[in-house]
Order: C-alpha cells, then sequence, then structure tokens
C-alpha cells in the first residue's frame, strides 16, 4: 500500500509559548485548534517546578528513571519484548486495557489513558480530517503503556512512561530533572558519556537506543505486525514522549534526513498530544466506529504483543 502524505506547512521549530500575560486563544494551531491556558490542574503545561498536588509523584518518578535507565537495561528490554510473545489481541482490545492506568510521569493530567488517547485523536481529526493515518496515529500512540499490566510483566512506571531520551550517548541537560543521571552508572562510562557515544554523526535514530518505555514498544509491535501506516506515523509512536528533540532541539546530531522530515510531522502531533488534555470527555461509542475503519485499514484483526 503506497500512502502519501500531504505535508505539514509549517517550519520544524521547538514548540511555541504564549508569552508571559499574553492571551493563549491567540496561539492557534494549524488546523484551529486553541491552546488552553491550563492543564488539568489549573497550572501551566509540562511545569515541573509548580506546586501541585502531581509535583511529588512526578520528580520522584524521574528519579528512579533517570538512575535505572541504562543502556544494558535497555537492550535487555527490547530484546526481551522484542519477540511479542506475551499475547494476541486486537487494537481495541489493548485500548480497553488502559483505562484503569494513570500515567505517574504526567503533571497535566490524572485521567485514564483512553480519555487522553480519544482526546487526542479527536482534536487531530478536526483539524487534519483528510489525514487519516494520523487520527490512528493518535489513538494509539500511547498503547505500549499495556507493559503496565500484570499479563505483560507488570513493569514499575519509570520503564514505561515518561519523557525519552537516547541511552549510549551523553544525557543532554535539557532532560527534565537532569540532575538525577548523576547516580545513572551509563553517567560516568568513558563509553557512554560523551556527545556520541556509541553512535556517529547522522547515524539515523533507527540506529538510536533510546530510553526503555511505551513510545520503543508500541513502534516494535505495530512494526512487527506489519502495520501500513506510513513512516511518519511508526516515528511519532516511537519519538512522541522524546522531548529533549522535539521541544529542545537536542540530539539532533545523531538524525538523517528522513529523521528530519517525519519530525514535521511529529512537531504538529505534538501540539494535540500535550494541549488536548483536559476533564473533558469524549462519547467512546459515539467515535468508536470511525477508528474500528481506521484500525482494520492499517493493522491485522489480530497482532502479536
Amino acid at each position: 500500500m503506497t500512502i502519501t502524505i500531504e505535508q505539514p506547512q509549517l517550519d520544524v521549530v521547538p514548540e511555541s509559548k504564549v508569552p508571559a500575560g499574553g492571551d493563549p486563544a491567540e496561539l492557534v494551531l494549524d488546523g484551529g485548534f486553541v491552546v488552553p491556558d491550563a492543564n488539568a490542574f489549573g497550572k501551566t503545561f509540562r511545569d515541573y517546578e509548580a506546586d501541585s498536588e502531581r509535583k511529588e509523584t512526578v520528580e520522584d518518578f524521574y528519579r528512579v528513571n533517570h538512575i535505572q535507565q541504562t543502556h544494558e537495561f535497555v537492550s535487555r528490554m527490547r530484546a526481551g519484548y522484542g519477540r511479542l510473545d506475551k499475547t494476541e489481541m486486537g487494537i481495541w482490545e489493548c485500548i480497553e486495557l488502559l483505562n484503569e492506568f494513570v500515567d505517574d510521569s504526567d503533571p497535566d493530567l490524572d485521567m485514564p489513558q483512553i480519555e487522553h488517547l480519544l482526546q487526542t485523536a479527536e482534536a487531530i481529526r478536526k483539524d487534519y480530517p483528510d489525514q487519516d493515518w494520523l487520527h490512528l496515529t493518535g489513538l494509539i500512540h500511547d498503547l505500549g503503556k499495556v507493559l503496565l499490566h500484570p499479563s505483560f510483566g507488570e513493569l514499575p512506571q519509570w520503564a514505561v512512561v515518561g519523557d525519552t531520551f537516547p541511552v549510549g550517548c551523553a544525557y543532554d541537560e535539557c532532560n527534565v530533572h537532569f540532575k538525577y543521571f548523576e547516580k545513572n552508572p551509563d553517567y560516568h562510562s568513558p563509553k557512554f558519556n560523551t556527545k556520541f557515544g556509541v553512535y556517529s554523526e547522522g547515524c539515523g535514530l533507527d540506529n538510536v537506543l533510546m530510553s526503555w518505555g511505551h513510545d520503543d514498544y508500541m513502534y516494535l509491535v505495530a512494526k512487527e505486525n506489519k502495520s501500513t501506516l506510513p513512516s511518519a506515523g511508526l516515528f511519532i509512536i516511537r519519538y512522541h514522549s522524546f522531548y529533549p528533540l522535539h521541544k529542545h532541539g537536542a540530539y539532533m546530531h545523531l538524525m538523517n534526513d528522513e529523521d528530519k522530515e517525519n519530525l514535521k510531522w511529529l512537531h504538529v502531533f505534538n501540539k494535540y498530544d500535550l494541549y488536548s488534555k483536559s476533564n473533558v470527555r469524549i462519547d467512546v461509542e459515539k467515535v468508536k466506529p470511525y477508528y474500528m475503519s481506521l484500525i482494520n485499514k492499517y493493522f491485522p484483526e489480530k497482532l502479536r504483543w
């Protein structure tokens, strides 16, 4: 199947912000989606220093995450879960499994994951009605969080969610709560603590090990089950939590030309992934038939997980 993707009309730039004292309604995204002025707790989005009920939980999450995510750990997890031998199920079955989970790394929302998936997908659908692959990408981008489920090993949250980053090279200081990397064994390893580490300039992100979690796992599931999503969709799934790259422009020395093209779509997607979070519920039964049609278009009925 050949899929033609109309290129988004935007420059590849870090995420825009509303100026202090400005009107957030003035920051209109590509198709008309308006950025809200606050998250579900009435705070600025992705503010890890704000005194909210989530602050302590989120910081403790990143402390453990940054200490434990080593090159050896990621290699072991990717090899094990890459066998996709846990179960077989359809995409919507997986969505329903996420109902009971809340992401401890997210300072902006404490609702079950299915709400976030539908909010993201529906916001994209309104602004990009002709890009159905992008609607589906919004719906499934977080499905790798089933790693939290007992049937998938019930991994701890620090091994499933949160911002992602390359392992095998120096940790960039723009990573949230960077200070905790100092207790990671790789931080002191001459093999891993240089700019390029075990990689080379322009090697391509496909050749880079990312911290283990739901992003990389769902990417493996989609790829190995031969999804017909375009490469931009797979790129979004694997790197949507790679905030050091798509928000701060870090690690671009590892990207190749295809990565740079796909990054344009990731910038589009990220705005909806982040700013569509709210306490407004989506009518699941009303939108389910549409998304089932997309699932059937781009995925087999049953997938190996």
